[in-house]
């Protein structure tokens, strides 16, 4: 059994996966406590704002280690959620910051079902990237 750059890729892509199943959850909790008027807006866009970069810089950081290990079916299984997050960031409120969230739109109910649907999927896809991870480490690990 060997341990190569691609094994370190996908255990590395297993950590974040975690880290980022973390930060879907807390985006859920967060449009929930909006929902219920627990927190107002401008606490809760001042909470989810500054996580949207290191989000999106931790996803394309693994997948970049994943074509730097010539793994390209994992790269493109990755891709939607990188398309995705990139339309979403270039086609974000003009709030002055580098966030998505918008305090003065964020309680619309659309705005919120949306932000509600876009937790749920998100924590879905990283969910199954954990597993899939783990799977695809597993047998990096033994085919070595």
């Amino acid at each position: 059994m060997a341990f190569t750059f691609a094994a370190l890729a996908y255990l590395l892509a297993l950590i974040l996966a975690c880290v980022l199943l973390f930060f879907a959850i807390y985006q859920i909790i967060a449009v929930d406590e909006l929902k219920t008027d627990y927190k107002n807006p401008i606490e809760q866009c001042n909470s989810l704002n500054p996580l949207v970069l290191p989000e999106y810089g931790i996803l394309i950081f693994y997948n970049l280690l994943f074509l730097l290990a010539g793994d390209v079916v994992t790269f493109a299984l990755n891709l939607p959620m990188i398309a995705y997050n990139i339309y979403r960031y270039a086609n974000r409120p003009m709030i002055g910051g580098y966030g998505i969230y918008d305090p003065t739109t964020i309680m619309n109910t659309s705005q919120l079902s949306l932000i509600m649907k876009e937790g749920w999927i998100k924590m879905a896809f990283f969910l199954v990237s954990f597993f899939f991870y783990l799977y695809c480490l597993i047998y990096t690990l033994i085919t070595a």
